[in-house]
């Protein structure tokens, strides 16, 4: 069990970078490969993260195979064919809108929390709900990736009907971003972009 003394303990400063500082969107890959043990240990990591209620509204694909990868192919832009035709996995990460539906057993402690969700009347919420959330648990997965020690090449140049056409046909998800898994190719990075400083994004009020 999580005490209060352990919860909040920093994790240390070569951490930060490899999460954050010194971690980078990579566009080649090494040859090494993916196995299904870093896969599920990466979705093991990235379910903990907090949404509302619960409701936990990702889905992912990942593709290994060749035949799997051509089946995106023609659904990528021009840009982001090679990078991801030899990434060792590509996920795709979608949104169930219909993401209500498991919540008698996500968030048990509200017999409601399915119908507040399934009514028609109020689809708005629910749209809202499964995207904001769906985005909050994509932007874990990319933070667990790093952290278990792979590197990631999120991106949102694809044609996204046809990638739900051909990967999510018949269901209630829908794709929200893309990313490549692997070890990255340091020297086919692009140099290192500026962020915004803390005055120019924040205010403390």
């Amino acid at each position: 069990m999580m005490t209060q003394a352990n919860a909040a303990i920093p994790i240390s400063e070569d951490g930060l970078d490899a999460l954050f500082r010194e971690a980078r969107t990579h566009n080649g890959w090494t040859g090494r490969a993916v196995d299904d043990e870093q896969l599920r240990r990466l979705y093991d990591l990235m379910k903990w993260g907090p949404t509302s209620m619960n409701c936990s509204p990702a889905r992912i694909i990942f593709l290994r195979s060749e035949a799997a990868r051509e089946r995106l192919k023609p659904h990528l832009s021009p840009g982001n064919i090679e990078k991801t035709m030899s990434a060792p996995v590509t996920a795709i990460i979608g949104t169930d809108y219909r993401f209500y539906e498991h919540l008698p057993r996500l968030f048990p402690h509200s017999p409601s929390a399915r119908a507040i969700f399934s009514d028609a009347a109020d689809s708005h919420h629910a749209e809202l709900t499964a995207f904001r959330n769906g985005t909050l648990q994509g932007g874990y997965f990319i933070i667990a990736a790093r952290a278990i020690g792979l590197d990631c090449g999120p991106m949102s140049g694809f044609e996204v009907e046809g990638v739900d056409r051909e990967f999510w046909s018949g269901t209630s998800v829908k794709t929200n971003f893309i990313c490549n898994l692997g070890y990255g190719d340091h020297g086919k990075l692009f140099g290192r972009l500026p962020r915004l400083e803390f005055d120019e994004a924040c205010r403390v009020m």
